[in-house]
């Protein structure tokens, strides 16, 4: 006789050993809400729930903030609220390291159907399970081998409607864990007192047997925080590659921009840059700026930039060109006029998995050759893809060592957006404080979309 069914602790508990320190985990639900529960406040990843809390613990009886489940919950110190067009982003856009769902099915070739899907048989209600399961980088599925009537539920194909193609990673059940991979379906682990025999037994599809196959074991593990804290700003940014796309921040004065990462990207040398920023350098030639400030142009003029995408890169004053206009006229560099409503679009888009869109501005001009148009409602729109980035550096007022971050008046103009387009995103604070120091209601970008954090020096000089 096959051993007894693992109870929803041990299953979550198998699950937890899935995440690393700072991985970003979407909890689905069901039997996932109970896995932040098995972590300390402390604990180094951050756990989001479709209902816009970011960053929690434990299921609490008296808590204001709901996990997937309805459940009450408790921030961690740190964590913060998100509204559900941002929980939508960070789903979609490839933020999440891991989802963890409860599927009711899953077949040979990862589809699932969701516990929900099937509970709601004719009106097809996934919920958020399809947003997590299409923008996780790994999917794992927590979930019983088998229904109390016997049905097997780890099938060669779903006979209900699929809720995810391809997409479950691994699976793990009150029995088993099993990989799903291209050759279909492989058992890792067995639960104490069931042997292979056992689970291919309660298994519909085809399961191949892992010469390693071992025991499951029940230990949750210990998740430091990465450290993001960088002593400066040379060292943050020392790895960025010849060719980079770089997100740098700014409106047209020297307000609000990341002068010391600047300086920092100029110091590294590294050639053939394509930024995104609203303007191209062009604080030193606005009546906002001086001939000695820092910003883009110190880029250029140290041969770094190939290419410019932006929405103002030429000076205000038809008598004194910027250095990039003066690099463009040379032919050392391209440029990509955007209008700025559509750049924010743009990033916004790049940062929420949104491949493209339809917009109005510039139907009909020069802004409009070799894009595809459509019209809609009688209306003229061109298509604008979204923007990513390899790099963003951003300046903020104040942040956390977890990476959450604050802005000071205007200065969070393009911060926000840029941050969620880019693979590592570095911020230019003038203070950290420690987790749980900001509100999290003022907390406008969240920690899992900062990578590395530098404090501007006191002294420092946004004047050369």
């Amino acid at each position: 006789m096959p051993g007894p069914h693992l109870d929803a602790t041990r299953m979550v508990r198998r699950a937890a050993q899935e995440l690393f320190p700072g991985a970003v985990v979407a909890i689905g639900t069901g039997l996932p809400c109970y896995l932040p529960g098995e972590f300390p406040p402390g604990a180094g990843a951050w756990f989001l729930a479709d209902s816009g809390v970011l960053g929690y613990r434990g299921l609490e009886t008296d808590g204001a903030a709901v996990d997937a489940g309805g459940n009450a919950v408790a921030l961690r110190p740190g964590g913060a609220f998100t509204g559900v067009v941002d929980v939508a982003g960070i789903l979609r856009g490839g933020h999440t390291d891991i989802a963890i769902l409860q599927p009711s099915q899953v077949a040979a070739n990862g589809d699932f159907v969701h516990w929900t899907t099937e509970s709601t048989q004719g009106l097809f209600a996934p919920g958020s399970a399809v947003d997590m399961a299409y923008g996780a980088s790994k999917v794992v599925a927590v979930m019983p081998h088998t229904y109390p009537q016997g049905r097997k539920n780890i099938v060669t194909s779903c006979n209900l409607p699929v809720d995810g193609v391809g997409r479950i990673d691994i699976i793990i059940t009150d029995a088993a864990v099993i990989k799903v991979g291209p050759a279909g379906l492989e058992l890792m682990e067995i639960a104490p007192g069931w042997t292979t025999d056992d689970i291919v037994a309660i298994t519909d599809a085809p399961l191949t047997i892992s010469s390693g196959v071992k025991e499951m074991t029940f230990n949750v593990p210990t998740l430091e925080p990465p450290n993001k804290v960088y002593a400066t700003a040379f060292e943050a940014l020392a790895d960025v590659p010849e060719g980079s796309v770089i997100n740098v921040d700014g409106f047209a004065g020297p307000g609000g921009m990341a002068h010391y990462l600047m300086v920092g990207l100029r110091d590294v040398g590294v050639k053939g840059l394509q930024l995104i920023s609203n303007t191209a350098g062009i604080a030193r030639m606005s009546a906002f700026g001086a001939p000695n400030i820092i910003d883009h142009s110190i880029l250029v003029e140290n041969n770094q930039v190939a290419k410019a995408t932006a929405s103002y890169p030429v000076s205000p004053s038809a008598s004194r060109a910027s250095a990039f206009e003066e690099a463009y006229n040379r032919g050392e560099s391209k440029l990509e006029v955007v209008p700025q409503g559509t750049l924010a679009e743009r990033l916004r888009c790049g940062g929420a998995g949104v491949a493209a869109f339809y917009t109005p501005t510039g139907a009909g001009t020069l802004l409009a050759e070799g894009k595809e148009t459509r019209t809609i409602d009688g209306k003229e729109y061109i298509l604008e893809t979204g923007l990513r980035a390899d790099f963003c550096i951003i300046r903020g007022h104040k942040a956390d060592t977890l990476g959450n971050v604050v802005y000071k008046g205007t200065s969070r103009n393009f911060n926000p957006v840029m941050a969620t387009t880019a693979k590592i995103t570095v911020v230019e604070v003038d203070e950290i404080v420690e987790p749980g120091e900001l509100g999290p209601e003022e907390i406008v970008t969240p920690g899992l979309f900062v990578d590395r954090i530098v404090l501007r020096p006191p002294d420092f000089s946004a004047y050369l």
